[in-house]
């Protein structure tokens, strides 16, 4: 019968390989907003900014898992990718695509600092806290990207508004 610590190593251990995969749809959700937001440059700059936080939480990810003799899943990483690509995609032919992205974002955002602070909490019940201070450095982006898009909801609800009623492209 496995010990109390294996099967919070073994559940950490696969928690980060599905953050890993969150991590690389989170990508491809970013890759395809940037193709769309020229006139929410706001919105695209922060998103930038994010997509190179994203990457170092992948490396990071990496680096904790490399600690166990593990390494990531390809397939979960394929699979969460083309999700993201279609969730993207989905919102492209909506009026309203800069609102939904939006508000898909925020929520995603959500999850993703949901599923770094079950990581920690794992990590401190399984003796593994040396990688708590990288999963905390994630959380603390995903939380602040949560916050930047949830102060920023009226103000880019109002453009989106204000572009339409003067005939301007408003969904991206």
């Amino acid at each position: 019968m496995p010990s109390q610590n294996d099967v919070l190593q073994s559940v950490f251990v696969t928690g980060l390989k599905n953050a890993h995969g969150v991590e690389h749809q989170a990508l491809a959700l970013i890759d395809r907003q940037l193709d769309h937001l020229a006139n929410y440059p706001e919105v695209a700059d922060m998103l930038r900014h994010h997509r190179g936080e994203t990457e170092q939480q992948i490396q990071r990810l990496e680096e904790i898992l490399a600690g166990f003799d593990e390494t990531h899943s390809t397939l979960k990483d394929i699979g969460l990718s083309l999700t993201g690509n279609l969730a993207a995609i989905a919102h492209v032919f909506a009026p309203d695509e800069i609102l939904k992205n939006s508000f898909a974002n925020f929520a995603f955002e959500n999850f993703e600092a949901a599923a770094y602070k079950s990581l920690i909490t794992l990590a401190d019940a399984g003796s593994f806290t040396k990688w708590s201070p990288l999963l905390q450095t994630s959380l603390s982006e995903e939380q602040a990207m949560a916050a930047w898009i949830d102060g920023h909801n009226a103000a880019l609800t109002l453009k989106y508004v204000e572009r339409r009623a003067a005939g301007e492209t408003a969904s991206h």
